[in-house]
């Protein structure tokens, strides 16, 4: 077996800090401690020392850490070098390991290595740059989830159930002289069943895993000048969004990303939905439709000082993604009457009702923030279950026990593909080149 090249890479951001990390990854490094040291460093035990230049004179000093394999994260030998934090300072200390026979590491080569040689499974794997990419409490915590195994575990659980299933099947097809009674029959049909509805409870959860994740995508549709922007500008806290009393005045779609109960959430602004030849405007409310279509959730605003604001047919927005229904400018009017069931009354300029929103988007979306049983996901992973499901409800049409057995061992391939059991260098070369050098 060819060992792997040693790789190098500065593991901490750029910019100046107290601290910087030089992280080295391979088999054998003795002579590698040898010229950054002067001697080799103790298993696992942090010694502060000079780090060494080609001619013996330091060119900084901090802590050298030693992790033989396979007790490592990659399951290779590891140096951390962590000295001062300055840019300068840490390019000459990667030049010198560089000189010294390493090459600099690829985008997520070291986690790439970890998963390779065992130490993580892909699903984990891809829970650390979700991690480091966390931008909120929630999506940390589901990222950690994920690292930990729950995801995995999940996966492999239902796979090895949907085994078990395709074993029975294929054993009766050995030996088909023993049959199969319409007892065990009506049976096995049960026990599909619920492999269907336990891949599909894991499909959904693996949607609000993206959504923490990702952040949930909300988009504010409405005619135009009943108040999206005022309502997106409260909700960031900052004037994002152009607001005039000219209706028509946003044009194309405003993003921004929020907190909302610790979860991520992806706030949209869009144009003003109506009848216009304004071909600008018109491009502009093409746009709000796709946002509206590709969104999680939708804040759908009426003005409460219009007449008959319950009509808005003419939005033609989709019907199959959850909304709230919102009156704006509660301010404007008397509030004698009574919100309408599954409506709430706001005023986007004075916060009324606002919180209330707050709640209600976190509420429909679904999403748990702090649930034990969430964790992170990605589009990849919904996708290939979303396989797994069709191929499990396939197999309950089918009467042939060879077909049934067949659409059970493309659902478990589609789940393999999830922690990397069964996985192509392509992938594994596009998700590990979304990480960041030194990790």
């Amino acid at each position: 077996m060819v060992k792997p090249d040693v790789i190098a890479a500065i593991a901490t951001a750029p910019g100046r800090a107290a601290v910087g990390v030089v992280r080295i990854s391979g088999f054998d490094l003795k002579s590698m401690m040898d010229g950054l040291f002067g001697r080799a460093l103790s298993p696992r035990q942090a010694t502060f020392t000079k780090f060494l230049g080609p001619n013996g004179v330091a060119i900084d000093s901090g802590i050298g850490l030693y992790f033989p394999a396979p007790r490592s994260y990659t399951g290779e030998d590891i140096l951390e070098l962590q000295g001062h934090g300055g840019d300068g300072v840490l390019k000459i200390v990667l030049a010198r390991c560089l000189a010294m026979g390493a090459r600099l590491a690829e985008p997520g080569e070291f986690t790439r290595r970890a998963f390779l040689n065992g130490k993580l499974d892909l699903a984990q794997a891809e829970a650390v740059a979700d991690l480091i990419e966390a931008s909120s409490e929630a999506a940390a915590l589901a990222a950690v989830r994920s690292l930990t195994g729950v995801l995995s575990s999940a996966v492999n659980e239902l796979n090895q159930s949907l085994l078990a299933l395709r074993t029975r099947i294929e054993a009766q097809i050995d030996f088909p002289e023993e049959g199969i009674d319409a007892e065990d029959l009506l049976q096995f049909r049960e026990e599909l069943r619920s492999a269907e509805l336990c891949t599909k409870a894991l499909l959904e959860r693996a949607v609000q895993g993206r959504q923490l994740r990702e952040g949930i995508k909300v988009a504010l549709v409405g005619a135009p000048n009943v108040g999206k922007s005022s309502l997106l500008n409260y909700l960031a806290g900052d004037a994002i969004a152009i607001v005039t009393d000219v209706p028509g005045t946003t044009r194309d779609a405003i993003a921004v990303e929020v907190s909302i109960d610790g979860i991520p959430v992806t706030l949209t602004d869009t144009a003003g939905i109506r009848s216009t030849q304004d071909q600008v405007e018109r491009i502009g409310i093409g746009r709000a439709l796709k946002t509206a279509e590709q969104a999680d959730l939708l804040i759908v605003i009426h003005d409460l000082t219009v007449n008959n604001p319950e009509s808005h047919s003419h939005l033609r927005l989709p019907e199959n993604i959850p909304r709230i229904s919102v009156f704006n400018k509660a301010d404007l009017v008397s509030m004698s009457r009574a919100p309408l069931q599954g409506t709430l009354y706001i005023s986007a300029k004075t916060g009324l009702g606002i919180e209330q929103l707050r709640e209600m988007i976190v509420e429909k979306a679904g999403v748990s923030a702090f649930s034990d049983s969430s964790f992170s996901a990605r589009q990849r992973h919904i996708l290939a279950l979303e396989e797994a499901l069709e191929h499990v409800r396939h197999s309950q049409a089918l009467e042939s026990s060879e077909l049934v057995a067949e659409e059970l061992r493309l659902a478990g391939y589609a789940l393999g593909g999830i922690t990397g059991k069964i996985t192509a260098d392509e992938l594994l070369g596009h998700i590990f080149s979304t990480f960041c050098i030194g990790k």
